[in-house]
């Protein structure tokens, strides 16, 4: 396809390269939107120009899953990155630089390529380019340098999903745990945690939870093992302490409890806990896996159904919300 430019004159590109997206082609099926998005301030904000030897800004887990699905889309329309960097008129190492979320990519550009790749799922589409559209930083960014990039990534993923689902084994949910439960829970980091850290840990945790209880609150499900409900960090009166919230958390109508039992017996699912955040359109849900080193993120659709398949029957064990909370008043009562 030939390289046209774009008729608004913007540039956007950190190299300095103009827009290349061909907004006036009529044979293009995202021709009309991305005249939209080129048109419009929103979508054409210029990044900044990298001076040679200079290093690209740290990953953002948005600008990471931008470029996990351009490669996916290009793979599956069997295309090389020297294909893709012919229409973008870049150099293919830098094609490989946006694949690995090293390097900003503008909306226009993701449009570029998903109509060369030939990717049908519209609303797919679209939100991927709202995804690389938006360069604004999160308040976890505060936090940068002294807690672990990994977390910093959770925070994102759990800021931007339209549906939360976990289930812990050990822990009370991340985001219903209280201030006291967390800290207790970060002491026992090895190798242990300096004050500072545990404290900054401490506060990106009780910024996360207010996914549940600010002005637009997030959908929730959380299932939690029996175990996870007799764990004590902290001690005794914390841990009642942790139950008396879940209880409360629990009552909110966009929180949904749910609690496997003992004799529940045995479940797909019972080595670790998960997070399951679903995104705009299903093929941009993401697993969050915890892991002693960093967290694991996956986002092919086989890991995907895999998991939504493991979620579903642990549901199935687990008790319904009402007996759920019966259980927790019980638990709390004999502590």
């Amino acid at each position: 396809m030939g390289v046209l430019r774009c008729p608004s004159g913007v540039s956007d590109d950190p190299s300095g390269d103009r827009c290349i997206t061909d907004c006036r082609a009529g044979d293009s099926k995202f021709a009309s939107r991305a005249k939209k998005m080129c048109l419009s301030a929103r979508w054409t904000r210029r990044a900044p120009t990298m001076d040679a030897g200079e290093m690209p800004p740290t990953p953002t887990a948005r600008r990471k899953r931008v470029g996990i699905e351009l490669r996916k889309m290009r793979e599956a329309a069997g295309r090389t990155a020297g294909d893709a960097a012919a229409v973008l008129g870049l150099d293919r190492s830098k094609i490989t630089l946006i694949e690995q979320g090293a390097y900003p990519i503008s909306a226009e550009r993701v449009l570029a390529l998903a109509s060369e790749y030939e990717e049908a799922d519209a609303a797919y589409v679209d939100a991927v380019a709202e995804m690389a559209a938006d360069r604004t930083k999160g308040w976890w960014e505060e936090h940068r340098g002294l807690v672990p990039a990994g977390i910093l990534e959770i925070s994102e993923v759990e800021h931007y999903a339209r549906v939360l689902v976990t289930y812990q084994i050990c822990h009370a949910p991340g985001l219903m745990q209280t201030e006291e439960t967390a800290r207790a829970i970060f002491r026992e980091v090895h190798p242990p945690l300096r004050p500072l850290n545990i404290e900054a840990r401490v506060e990106n945790r009780m910024r996360r939870a207010e996914l549940l209880t600010g002005g637009d609150p997030l959908e929730y499900e959380a299932i939690v093992h029996e175990a996870a409900l007799r764990m004590e960090f902290g001690g005794a009166a914390v841990a009642r302490e942790q139950l008396k919230q879940l209880l409360v958390l629990s009552e909110a109508p966009n929180v949904t409890l749910r609690v496997l039992e003992f004799k529940a017996g045995g479940f797909k699912g019972a080595g670790h806990a998960v997070l399951y955040a679903s995104g705009p359109v299903p093929r941009l849900d993401t697993v969050q896996l915890d892991s002693v080193g960093s967290p694991a993120f996956l986002t092919e659709m086989n890991q995907l159904e895999n998991y939504r398949h493991i979620i579903g029957a642990m549901r199935d064990r687990a008790l319904d919300p009402s007996a759920s909370r019966d259980v927790i008043s019980s638990i709390m009562n004999s502590m």
